[in-house]
């Protein structure tokens, strides 16, 4: 199925952008932290035609049967719609006015914690900039496509799926700093190692349009304001000396915030050292911190990550937003068979459905494809 075979002629652009794994630095993007995310293959497509009047029609490879319409002048937050609200807010956020013809093909997997929001949502921008010349670099996309999933989808996240989808590059990580944008590229080269990233999708799918996001972001802007300092400016020590500031739940989602941006830059020393090994260790304390201070992780990623540990991973985590998802395990080479075998009987035993497995190399960001 194509464009052509849904709307009966040719696109005039054709683009595509990746979905992400992060290594690590997990719910620090809204805290002015540092994260290391890198781009999968796994891509979401999408062709767009300009049309002559105001009318909006968007159709899926992945939903054949149905065309969603609206009209442009009927574009706001709120506006109707499910998968379809995301490339709409691009089109609002852009603040484009003609009318547009567009298909999607997704095939970054859906509530497995791999950003498929932002693969189409950074596929649309980096489309419609090219088609309409509106000059804006990769930044102002990041920008536009967060505003986009902020404002019009209503979900509070930070900038990191979106600035990965759109700068990610072949072999790398991208280190970006959430506070400027600012990027480092970090050559991860695990198969001079013997080792590889297997990625682990538990099939617990999770919607962050439910408030679990929001709650914590909200306690990590409280902790801040209380304390005077951003997350990312405050240390370990002067959290712990004022405790008795915080709620509970605070100080719990804080301590999460300030050592996981620690470990991100750890995490970037021992990837520059080929320490693999230190990599590993750092994985296993961004999970437990996920898990006991953060809590957004579920017992299908716990299973999953205790399972890869016990097969001899260096290090396993989960990974995105949480409450489901996937997770990682930093693995040799020959040790991935018997560890999703592992994997899989615990999941059996839980009674859990069978988890999906996947491998990528980290792979380049968003790119015109005509």
């Amino acid at each position: 199925m194509s464009f052509k075979d849904v709307f009966g002629s040719e696109p005039d652009v054709i683009a595509s952008a990746p979905g992400r794994i992060n290594l690590i630095g997990e719910h620090i993007d809204y805290s002015d932290g540092f994260v290391l995310p890198f781009a999968i293959s796994n891509r979401t497509t999408v062709a767009i035609k300009k049309r002559g009047d105001t009318k909006i029609r968007l159709a899926s490879a992945q939903r054949q049967s149905s065309i969603f319409e609206t009209d442009i002048i009927n574009l706001k937050p709120g506006s109707d719609g499910k998968w379809e609200r995301y490339p709409l807010g691009v089109i609002w956020s852009l603040g484009i006015t003609d009318g547009l013809d567009i298909f999607v093909d997704g095939k970054v997997p859906l509530g497995a914690g791999l950003s498929s929001s932002a693969a189409l949502e950074c596929s649309i921008a980096i489309a419609l900039n090219h088609l309409f010349n509106l000059n804006l670099n990769e930044k102002d996309l990041a920008r536009v496509t967060q505003k986009a999933e902020n404002e019009f989808v209503g979900v509070p996240c930070g900038i990191m799926d979106q600035s990965i989808s759109l700068m990610g590059k072949s072999g790398h990580a991208l280190l970006l700093d959430c506070r400027d944008i600012s990027t480092k590229l970090v050559p991860i080269d695990l198969a001079s190692d013997g080792l590889e990233l297997l990625i682990i999708d538990t099939q617990a799918h999770h919607s962050l349009v439910d408030g679990g996001y929001a709650e914590r972001r909200a306690a990590c802007e409280s902790a801040a304001s209380k304390l005077g300092k951003s997350m990312r400016d405050l240390t370990l020590d002067e959290l712990l000396q004022s405790r008795e500031k915080l709620s509970e739940i605070e100080f719990k989602r804080a301590d999460h915030a300030v050592t996981e941006i620690s470990r991100v830059l750890e995490t970037v020393h021992a990837l520059e050292e080929k320490n693999f090994a230190k990599v590993g260790e750092l994985l296993n304390a961004s999970h437990k911190s996920l898990r006991d201070d953060y809590n957004v992780s579920c017992p299908e990623l716990d299973v999953a990550v205790d399972a890869a540990i016990a097969s001899g991973a260096l290090g396993a985590r989960m990974v995105g937003g949480g409450f489901g998802g996937s997770a990682i395990a930093l693995l040799k080479r020959e040790d991935i068979e018997k560890t999703k075998d592992k994997i899989n009987k615990a999941f059996a035993l839980n009674g859990f459905k069978a988890p999906r497995f996947f491998t990528s190399l980290p792979s380049e960001g968003a790119q015109i494809l005509n």
